[in-house]
């Protein structure tokens, strides 16, 4: 099973109320081998985050993920809104910018 799949699934067990849920694999930005998974962009929209603050909503996904971490996740790029702010960003997610840090393999 992809990372990919398994973040997925451990997202989609653990909150309750996700309205929406996008996760790409943008390890082909970074200077990591061809097929990596290591870094990842995850965009959650759930009502789960409505009482929690945007460091809160970040340190329960990285909780939720710390098995990932531990066997080769390197980063996540977090988005964590609740549907109200989703509205308010018209549903529409920024691109990722240029990975800085290294050289390409």
């Amino acid at each position: 099973m992809s990372r990919k799949q398994r973040i997925t699934d451990q997202l989609q067990q653990s909150l309750h109320s996700i309205v929406h849920l996008d996760i790409v694999n943008e390890s082909y930005m970074h200077a990591v081998p061809v097929g990596a998974e290591s870094h990842f962009k995850v965009l959650v929209v759930s009502e789960d985050f409505s009482s929690l603050s945007i460091i809160e909503r970040h340190r329960l996904l990285n909780q939720l993920l710390a098995v990932e971490f531990d066997h080769g996740l390197h980063a996540l790029s977090l988005h964590t809104w609740t549907p109200e702010e989703w509205t308010t960003k018209g549903g529409v997610l920024a691109e990722s910018p240029p990975c800085l840090g290294g050289s390409k393999l």
